[in-house]
C-alpha cells in the first residue's frame, strides 16, 4: 500500500509533465481569447495590440480594444448560419453513410469468403490515406467531368457527365469524407462482430430464426456499444473537415465553420474576427460532444 511520502514523490515526479501539457493546451488557448477581442488586421497591424504594451491599448482612439464585437459580426454574419447547417449536413451524412455502409461491409466480411483478408484490407485502406491526397484522387481522377472515372461510367451508360464540384459540391465534399471514414466504422464493427458469442448464433440457426429478426434482435444490440464509439469519434474529427473543402475548391458553397474561420483568418487577414470565430467553434464543438454524451454515453456504461 503506497504511503503518503510515495504518493507526493509520484506527484512530482509526475507535475512536470502535467505543467507542460497544460501549458501546450492553455497557452494557444489564451491567445485566441486575447486576440478574439482586438481590432488587429494583417494588412494594418497595430503592432501596440500585438505586442501587448498596456500603454496603448486603451487608447484615446480605441485603436486595439474591440470588445466583443468581433464575436458579434462572426455570428450576425450570415455566412455564419450557412457554415453550421454545411458543418452538421456533412456530420450527419458522413455519419449515415459510415455507420450503414460499416455494419453491411463488417457483416460481409465477417463470413468466410475467399480473398477475405484481401478483401478487409482494401476496405481499410483509405482511412490511411491523407485528406489532402484524397481530394485530389477524387477532384481529377474520379469525379473531374472530362477525364473523371465516375464521368467515364455515366457516359457509358447514356447518362452525360457530371460536373460534381460546380452542380453537387456538398455531396461530392460528402462522398470524399465518407469514403475516408467508411473502413474506420468497418474495422470498429468487425472487431465487435467477432466477439460475437458463436453459441447464440449456432441455437438462432437451429431454432431457424429468420436473417432479419437475428440481425435486428441479436447483432443491432451487440453493436450498440461499438456503434456509439464510431458515433463519438467520427463526429470529433468530422466538425474539423477542411482538407476536403478547401483542395477541391467548394468553400463558397459548400464551405463549414472551420472554413469560414479560414476565410476569416487567411483571406480576410481580420485576425480578430478569425479568433472569435475559433472560440465560438470551441464552444459549438463542446456543445455538441456533451449532448452527445448524455444521450448515447448511456450505451457505453456496462
Amino acid at each position: 500500500m503506497a504511503t503518503q511520502q510515495s504518493r507526493a514523490l509520484g506527484r512530482i515526479a509526475v507535475a512536470p509533465s502535467v505543467i507542460a501539457l497544460f501549458l501546450w493546451m492553455i497557452v494557444p488557448l489564451a491567445m485566441t481569447i486575447w486576440f478574439s477581442f482586438l481590432r488587429y488586421n494583417l494588412l494594418d497591424p497595430n503592432y501596440a495590440c500585438s505586442l501587448l504594451t498596456p500603454g496603448q491599448l486603451f487608447d484615446e482612439a480605441n485603436r486595439c480594444f474591440a470588445g466583443t464585437s468581433n464575436y458579434y459580426y462572426f455570428l450576425t454574419d450570415p455566412a455564419f448560419f450557412k457554415a453550421m447547417t454545411n458543418s452538421l449536413l456533412i456530420v450527419g451524412s458522413v455519419l449515415l453513410i459510415s455507420i450503414v455502409g460499416g455494419t453491411l461491409f463488417a457483416l460481409l466480411l465477417d463470413q468466410a469468403i475467399v480473398g477475405r483478408n484481401i478483401v478487409r484490407l482494401m476496405v481499410i485502406a483509405p482511412f490511411f490515406v491523407m485528406p489532402t491526397v484524397a481530394a485530389l484522387v477524387w477532384q481529377n481522377m474520379l469525379m473531374d467531368p472530362i477525364i473523371g472515372f465516375i464521368s467515364w461510367i455515366t457516359k457509358s451508360l447514356g447518362m452525360g457527365a457530371i460536373d460534381w464540384f460546380t452542380h453537387y459540391p456538398k455531396t461530392a465534399v460528402v462522398i470524399i469524407v465518407a469514403w475516408q471514414w467508411f473502413p474506420f466504422a468497418t474495422l470498429i464493427l468487425l472487431t465487435a462482430l467477432q466477439s460475437f458469442d458463436e453459441e447464440q448464433k449456432e441455437a438462432a440457426q437451429m431454432d431457424g430464426t429468420p436473417p432479419l429478426s437475428f440481425f435486428w434482435y441479436m447483432i443491432l444490440p451487440h453493436l450498440a456499444r461499438p456503434i456509439t464509439v464510431v458515433v463519438l469519434i467520427e463526429t470529433i474529427f468530422l466538425l474539423n473537415v477542411f482538407a476536403e473543402i478547401y483542395v477541391t475548391g467548394t468553400g463558397g458553397r459548400a464551405g463549414n465553420l472551420p472554413y469560414l474561420v479560414y476565410q476569416y483568418g487567411l483571406l480576410s487577414n481580420d485576425i480578430g474576427g478569425a479568433s472569435a470565430g475559433g472560440i465560438v467553434a470551441v464552444v459549438l464543438a463542446n456543445i455538441v460532444a456533451f449532448f452527445l454524451m448524455r444521450m448515447i454515453g448511456k450505451n457505453l456504461e456496462g
